[in-house]
Order: C-alpha cells, then structure tokens, then sequence
C-alpha cells in the first residue's frame, strides 16, 4: 500500500473521541479534506455535520486538526494517534470556549 503525503494518514477512516462528557465519531473522507462528525454522547449527542478541515502533521503521529462548523462553532483537535489521545479547543457561535483532553481510537 503506498501512502499519499499529500493526504494525512486518518484520511479514510473514522476517529471515536471520548471526552469527560462528550463523545464523538469523526469519519475523515478519503479526499483528505472533508469529514463527518457525529456526537455520539453528552448535551448534543445526536448533532452531525459535514466540514472541511485543514490538517498539520507537528510530530510524529500527532496531528493539529481545525474546522468551522455551519453554525459558527470553530474546533481545534491536537490527536496523538499514537498515545491515544485527544486535546480539543472548541469556541461556541456565542464564544464560549471549551478545553477537552480524552481518548481517540480508530473504529
């Protein structure tokens, strides 16, 4: 299997993160571009949307994700793929500002 290093290495897969309160299904396309969250626990389990990311590769396995969602939200992911874990920043269309730490893992 050849790796595209034009695309980040989830591209294709989907991403279960696991907050204190909050869960969540990312599925990253294959396009390296676009992806479909799913909240799949906590306040607004049941939310889905569709984005475009932008990705950044700042170690080895660890990965600076970012998105704005259609209500104005804006999500900023550092997911280490391999400790298995999730940081998030994610700022509310009112500017509220959330800090999550969790678990990530490959579904």
């Amino acid at each position: 299997m050849t790796i595209n290093p034009l695309l980040p290495p989830f591209a294709g897969q989907t991403v279960e993160v696991n907050y204190d309160g909050l869960a969540a299904l990312n599925d990253y396309d294959e396009d390296g571009l676009h992806m479909t969250y799913t909240i799949t626990a906590g306040d607004s389990a049941g939310a889905t949307g569709r984005v475009e990311y932008d990705w950044q590769e700042v170690a080895n396995d660890i990965f600076l994700i970012s998105w704005q969602e259609a209500d104005g939200a804006t999500v900023v992911h550092v997911d280490d793929f391999g400790a298995h874990t999730s940081r998030s920043f994610y700022t509310t269309p009112n500017l509220d500002l959330y800090r999550l730490q969790g678990t990530l893992s490959r579904v």
